[in-house]
């Protein structure tokens, strides 16, 4: 079962974290999961860039994004090469670090 890491992010994981979810799981269901309570505003129907994530260790394990996500991710806040929308990268079998960036595009929060 990989491991996610979870840096520090000062609202929604200030410490920082390490869970273990179960290959075939999305990085955001895996969050969810386990009380780190990641914004999905879309309800993960990949609609909207609020639960992007930076994959710091580990990218290259996960599928590779497709045209539809690349489209959305291209409006997120602080968007870099290891950017994903954590409710399409898929869990391999490798650990992953992950990095919830400081700012989304949502101008209001989602009460999930």
């Amino acid at each position: 079962m990989p491991i996610i890491k979870i840096l520090p992010h000062a609202e929604y994981c200030p410490q920082g974290a390490e869970i273990k979810a179960p290959t075939g799981t999305s990085i955001c269901e895996a969050l969810l999961d386990n009380g780190i309570n990641i914004e999905h505003a879309c309800d993960m129907s990949r609609a909207c860039t609020t639960c992007h994530v930076i994959v710091r260790q580990g990218f290259d394990s996960m599928d590779p994004s497709e045209e539809e996500e690349d489209d959305l991710l291209d409006r997120a806040w602080g968007l870099e090469p290891q950017s994903r929308l954590s409710c399409q990268a898929i869990l391999a079998r490798e650990d992953v670090t992950v990095e919830i960036p400081k700012y989304s595009i949502n101008h209001a929060k989602e009460n999930h």
